[in-house]
Order: structure tokens, then C-alpha cells, then sequence
């Protein structure tokens, strides 16, 4: 059963973006510097056409997979470690009592 193939607007709506965002990010992926959520990603598509100037096509599964990857889980708080007490006089770096010869 051949994958179904999501227009660039179609595909566009279900991702929640713009179809000029979606062209970004295409060539954005094209240059390997597409990055979703800290992870480099890479966007498979499909583009008809003689010389691959056709219209560009999206599988279904390749939208629910930046789908995934958008997806924000909670984390844990972050642990707040206890700041140091202040020292007095920290200011000053030298040994305190007599200097030695």
C-alpha cells in the first residue's frame, strides 16, 4: 500500500505552521541545518516533475514523525541548590596571621 502523499498546504495545516514555514523548513533540511526542539532533523519529501521542479508531496507518516518531534513533555524542576553563606571579608585572599619570611 503506497504512503499518502499530504500536499505542501495540506501538510502545512496538520503541522500548525504556514505554508512559507514549511518551505523553510524544506530547505532548511536540504542544507542540513534544520533542527527541531535541539534535535538536527531531516524531512523527507517527495518532488515530481522532469527536472524535480514539480510540486513537493509529504507522506502522512513523515508529518506525524515532525508531529513527535515538536511534542513538548514535562520535566522535572530542576533541583536549587543552596547558595554558599558569604564569607566575611571575601574580598580578601591572604592567609590571615603573621607573614611568613
Amino acid at each position: 500500500m503506497p504512503p499518502e502523499l499530504l500536499s505542501t498546504h495540506d501538510a502545512a495545516v496538520r503541522l500548525g505552521i504556514s505554508p512559507l514555514t514549511l518551505y523553510d523548513w524544506l530547505s532548511q533540511s536540504d542544507a542540513g541545518n534544520f533542527v527541531i526542539r535541539g534535535k538536527d532533523t531531516t524531512i523527507h519529501y517527495f518532488q515530481g516533475g522532469r527536472k524535480g521542479q514539480g510540486r513537493i508531496k509529504i507522506a502522512e507518516s513523515e508529518v506525524h514523525r515532525l508531529l513527535s518531534l515538536m511534542a513538548a513533555s514535562p520535566r522535572k524542576p530542576r533541583t536549587k541548590k543552596n547558595p554558599l553563606p558569604k564569607r566575611s571579608l571575601q574580598h580578601i585572599t591572604a592567609k590571615p596571621g603573621r607573614p611568613e619570611d
